[in-house]
């Protein structure tokens, strides 16, 4: 059932699902807190699931022109207080793997691990903002347009006809959020500064899932940051771009809950 609490003058939803250690699920950018329901289910008989619509996107309001990736992080930490959550496993897809980092690197005593999914640590390069820019542009013209096209380019090649329900859904979903918002997340990931020490100076085991036909971020760059951590594991997937929940679950579910019992379960002697 969702909740919600008031960040910055406007309501931000939540859903907690579950009982147990905490594992926080943070969605990317265009999605709510619906991408994860599935993997909720698969956590939640073991797990306390917190699932939150980050600000702009789902049931969350929009809580200025900009959105960025520390004021995200924020508003996610906002929620952990309201519900008196010490100790947590961060799992981010995407922008979500963003602000996860953010979180980890102000609450790294409280972090108990960190997933990120189709997600890296590094800001935007030169040509990456130049992209962004352009991207707020065509928002500007047409943000219908651009939703309709953009999410089908998440898929592999090979996944998108099998997957044309999953991806008429996320369009549909997608339409929900107001061009104002896109244009906000978009500035926010474009200005951000980067994690890449909290990478390095994690005392807490970072797993990172990719996938290796990711037309958003190519494999070698994350793969290169996964020697950054002391505690690091990889999961490397052929035939999936960067919607793994959907292109590949019967592989990335189950490594996320045994990544999550062995951090949250084992280690603590439950």
């Amino acid at each position: 059932m969702d909740d919600s609490i008031m960040f910055n003058n406007q309501p931000l939803n939540y859903r907690v699902q579950g009982s147990g250690p905490w594992v926080i699920l943070l969605h990317g950018f265009l999605e709510s807190i619906e991408i994860w329901s599935d993997l909720a289910n698969e956590l939640s008989d073991k797990f306390s699931v917190l699932m939150v619509d980050l600000p702009g996107h789902g049931r969350s309001g929009l809580t200025g022109e900009d959105q960025p990736m520390p004021l995200m992080g924020e508003a996610v930490m906002a929620v952990l207080d309201h519900l008196n959550i010490d100790t947590f496993l961060l799992c981010g897809h995407s922008m979500g793997g963003y602000v996860s980092l953010e979180i980890a690197g102000k609450l790294p005593a409280r972090t108990k691990g960190l997933i990120l999914f189709h997600s890296h640590a590094a800001p935007d390069d030169e040509k990456g903002k130049e992209n962004r820019t352009r991207t707020i542009n065509i928002v500007k013209l047409n943000h219908a347009n651009y939703i309709h096209s953009f999410i089908p380019d998440l898929f592999a090649e090979s996944n998108k006809q099998r997957l044309a329900e999953p991806i008429e859904r996320l369009r549909n979903r997608a339409a929900s959020i107001s061009s104002k918002a896109i244009i906000a997340a978009l500035q926010g990931m474009r200005e951000r500064k980067g994690s890449l020490d909290t990478l390095i100076n994690a005392a807490f085991p970072i797993y990172f899932i990719i996938g290796k036909d990711d037309p958003r971020m190519p494999f070698q760059t994350i793969m290169a940051q996964s020697m950054l951590p002391a505690h690091a594991e990889s999961l490397l997937l052929s035939n999936v771009g960067h919607m793994g929940m959907l292109e590949a679950p019967d592989i990335i579910f189950p490594a996320i809950r045994q990544f999550c019992q062995r951090i949250l379960l084992e280690k603590e002697g439950q």
